[in-house]
């Protein structure tokens, strides 16, 4: 006699049960809610800034790269649009921090119109914060201390590179480079450039 072939659904049937579960689970969790009716991820707190500090050490634990990259949206006297990405590199009470060149598009944008909107995108957490407003300038104290933060070829790089504008090839940025190099050669001193800040 040949053999009998068995069909079996056991397979089938246990792979439909761990995606009701997981259906099922998700569903309660995403559903949970704070003491305001939002969900349970935005606690319970009246400062945005404490939960945002919150979320970003989930994020620094969970993102492959850079949990502190932004979107940064701003826009020139003709209301034409421009985003790029930065990184944050500070909160506070006040705001939020990064740096760039002063002579750059976004700060020539910032220039003409100083409303900018900036967005958080964590995909591991799937949660994004959109903040909105005006930005200014940070304190010469301030940016010279991160600035002194910076690894040493950083900190030249901000001399070297003329940020926004055309390179016409890469011998060229490489001979400014050892320019600066061979001017601010004591490592442990490296003026911040005065177009370069936060």
């Amino acid at each position: 006699d040949s053999p009998q072939v068995v069909k079996r659904n056991i397979f089938p049937k246990v792979l439909n049960d761990i995606i009701l579960y997981y259906i099922e689970y998700f569903s309660q969790i995403m559903n949970e809610k704070n003491s305001l009716g939002l969900d349970k991820c935005f606690l319970d707190l009246d400062n945005p800034f404490e939960l945002f500090k919150i979320w970003m050490e989930k994020a620094i634990k969970s993102e492959i790269n850079d949990p502190n990259a932004l979107s940064l949206a701003t826009t020139d006297k003709t209301g034409k649009p421009s985003v790029r990405m930065v990184l944050l590199k500070g909160i506070n009470e006040e705001g939020f921090i990064f740096y760039t060149n002063l002579k750059s598009k976004k700060s020539l944008d910032l220039k003409e119109n100083p409303q900018a909107s900036m967005c958080f995108y964590w995909k591991s957490l799937l949660r994004q914060i959109t903040i909105d407003g005006v930005v200014d300038k940070v304190t010469d104290q301030v940016a010279d201390h991160y600035f002194n933060s910076r690894i040493y070829d950083s900190r030249i790089s901000a001399w070297a590179s003329n940020q926004s504008e055309v390179l016409q090839n890469k011998e060229e940025l490489l001979r400014k480079i050892e320019k600066y190099k061979k001017k601010f050669s004591n490592q442990k001193n490296v003026p911040r450039p005065p177009h370069w800040s936060g």
